[in-house]
């Protein structure tokens, strides 16, 4: 389970064997968990996260998006 970022207490990693799906990140953060697509980033799911949460957790991984994306690649190949 790689983690690429711990930011205001979330915790952004994938699955080590999710590499069947399009390139994602999840979030979690006290209880509380989202999955977000990467190649346009939107909000697979949400667990117990706030509308300002979400926003923000979203503004966050557009801002980090190339590198989620780079580290996709590099674990999962291609």
């Amino acid at each position: 389970m790689p983690t690429l970022l711990r930011w205001r207490g979330y915790r952004f990693y994938f699955f080590s064997n999710e590499g069947q799906e399009p390139p994602h990140i999840h979030v979690d953060q006290a209880g509380r968990t989202a999955k977000f697509w990467l190649a346009e980033v939107r909000l697979a799911r949400n667990i117990g996260y706030s509308n300002r949460q979400i926003t923000e957790l979203s503004a966050k991984i557009t801002e980090e998006q190339a590198h989620f994306l780079e580290s996709w690649r590099v674990y999962f190949g291609g």
